[in-house]
């Protein structure tokens, strides 16, 4: 049996974007379980006091970004600005007028996007890099622009944190030992789910290719969320697009090499602080200070 190419494939290459060049942002902040994080106040690494906040936007800015699109609930804005500090972008701010999901919160942009990829960034992540001199935005912004297509940053992770992440499907370039052809994707999927449809050769033994909250997409993926919303009058959910775009357009995961800080999860704004404490200038005062207390514990103090 013959099985038939997928849409972006079959089509003429002239079709396809011949450029992804990233000049504007976009950051989902509206989540009622995700709006107050990013203006808790962490010591970054080169040792100043910021909001999460500014520090993802200072993420997106690393890659070349001059316009920021933040999506938020409504009546959050004075608050955002005032966590923000000065920031050398163009900021917009953009009021999710009802709680419809993730996909949803992103589709609010559609006007800001304009015609043009763009690079995206989840508000409960901070992003440490593993490789030196470049940032993780950086680094996905270079494989999307080298690629010319989507690309999503993923990392290989545990079964036992499928709950909190999306997950993708998919085979290995050849030429390229990080970067994978997506086919498949789903939304917290259990690990039965995973095993049945997210096996990716080459990964250890019960790890998947989780989602980093960090994309590069093209405008194709504001159209298939505009007709999720047309369609449906509930949640939207940005996986199913996702899913939709690997069969419309070539669609990429990259294995970023560095690190993604959940500030959601259960101790997750503590170990956010710990890795940006022990990736910066104070590495040694962290370690110490860890040390004193792991001391005292053992000591029954």
């Amino acid at each position: 049996m013959t099985v038939p190419l997928p849409l972006w494939q079959a089509r003429p290459a002239l079709e396809r974007y011949q450029t992804v060049n990233i000049r504007k942002a976009v950051i989902t902040a509206a989540a009622p379980s995700q709006r107050t994080l990013p203006l808790q106040t962490l010591v970054d690494r080169d040792g100043t006091q910021k909001s999460a906040l500014r520090i993802i936007l200072e993420e997106s800015l690393s890659a070349g970004v001059e316009e920021i699109g933040i999506i938020i609930h409504p009546g959050d804005e004075r608050a955002y600005r005032e966590a923000i500090g000065g920031i050398n972008a163009a900021l917009h701010f953009v009021e999710q007028p009802e709680p419809r999901g993730y996909g949803h919160a992103l589709l609010c942009a559609r006007e800001f996007v304009g015609g043009d990829p763009f690079l995206h960034l989840v508000s409960d992540h901070l992003y440490l890099s593993g490789t030196k001199g470049k940032t993780s935005a950086q680094q996905l912004a270079d494989i999307a622009a080298a690629e010319e297509c989507a690309v999503s940053a993923v990392q290989a992770t545990r079964e036992t944190m499928l709950p909190y992440y999306g997950a993708v499907g998919g085979k290995r370039l050849h030429e390229n030992n990080r970067l994978y052809v997506i086919d498949n994707v789903l939304e917290k999927p259990t690990p039965t789910e995973a095993e049945q449809s997210l096996i990716v050769p080459g990964l250890r033994a019960a790890h998947y290719l989780c989602y980093f909250g960090m994309h590069v997409l093209t405008p194709t993926v504001m159209h298939i969320l505009a007709d999720q919303a047309a369609k449906a009058h509930g949640q939207i959910h940005l996986s199913r697009a996702l899913a939709e775009l690997a069969r419309r357009e070539r669609y990429l995961a990259f294995e970023i090499p560095g690190r993604r800080h959940n500030m959601g999860v259960k101790f997750g704004l503590l170990t956010s602080q710990l890795a940006l404490g022990l990736a910066g200038e104070d590495r040694e005062e962290v370690l110490a200070t860890l040390v004193d207390l792991l001391a005292s514990r053992g000591s029954g103090e």
